[in-house]
């Protein structure tokens, strides 16, 4: 298991394009390997992220092979059980401000039935997943764009939850979210673990502790971001200066 390579910024600004060309680069690698793309997204800011910058930098290179859509399959690493219409729905969001710039096939996005019980829509979730994974035991996406909170969570999976040691399950509903709504399903980590690729991406002074704690920390309880590392996949952090300010390890300013 590789270390984390760390990409620092000097702000979000400069972020921004580097993700965009880095997911497409990602997704080409993925096509000419295996056919198609399979990536899951996180809500937060990543979704004004991407959608400010992925179009245009696909716009800007038309012939780019990751940016061939219709091999794309599009997953989110946790969800809120809220209508798609709520500016709580992650996919929602992605719906209006990414989906409507990019023609992803409808039944390539694998989305939640908000109207179920949040049991059954985990349930469900995770038989779409099985669907379009045939074969895999666990599901192996591509890529995993993947956030943090000040607490050190990740997707749905807060600090000393009881979801933390969940074995079995590929996806798994949470009804006793710290952070409301309280009705969410999550990504567990033996799915997030199987992954090709985890890139986390964050910003901003009030992340710049838990940074240092994640990357940093020898934790005999670690954080849940801290947690993941794909069995036999990376792991890349872009963060910019202000996230990285109480870093001490190496990390890389190369891509600048």
């Amino acid at each position: 298991m590789a270390a984390p390579r760390v990409c620092v910024f000097p702000s979000a600004r400069e972020l921004g394009p580097a993700l965009s060309s880095f997911v497409l680069a990602e997704a080409a690698r993925a096509v000419s390997q295996r056919g198609r793309f399979a990536v899951a997204v996180s809500g937060g800011s990543l979704v004004s992220l991407l959608a400010a910058e992925l179009p245009d930098a696909a716009a800007r290179e038309p012939e780019h092979p990751g940016a061939n859509w219709s091999r794309w399959v599009l997953g989110f690493c946790d969800e809120r059980l809220v209508p798609f219409e709520s500016p709580d729905s992650t996919c929602g969001l992605y719906r209006k401000q990414l989906l409507s710039k990019i023609s992803i096939p409808n039944n390539y996005v694998i989305a939640i039935n908000p109207m179920l019980s949040v049991e059954e829509a985990a349930d469900k979730y995770a038989e779409r997943l099985r669907e379009l994974f045939p074969g895999d035991n666990v599901p192996v996406f591509d890529l995993l764009i993947l956030g943090i909170g000040p607490d050190g969570h990740t997707c749905s999976l807060f600090p000393d939850h009881p979801l933390l040691q969940e074995q079995s399950k590929i996806i798994a509903p949470i009804s006793d979210s710290p952070k409301p709504p309280p009705k969410r399903i999550t990504m567990t980590l033996p799915l997030l673990n199987a992954a090709r690729c985890a890139l986390f991406v964050v910003t901003g002074e009030s992340k710049a502790a838990v940074v240092k704690d994640i990357l940093e920390g020898h934790s005999e309880n670690p954080l849940p971001a801290a947690r993941v590392r794909p069995v036999k996949g990376e792991v890349h952090w872009f963060i910019d200066e202000a996230a990285a300010s109480k870093l001490t390890i190496k990390v890389d300013r190369s891509s600048l």
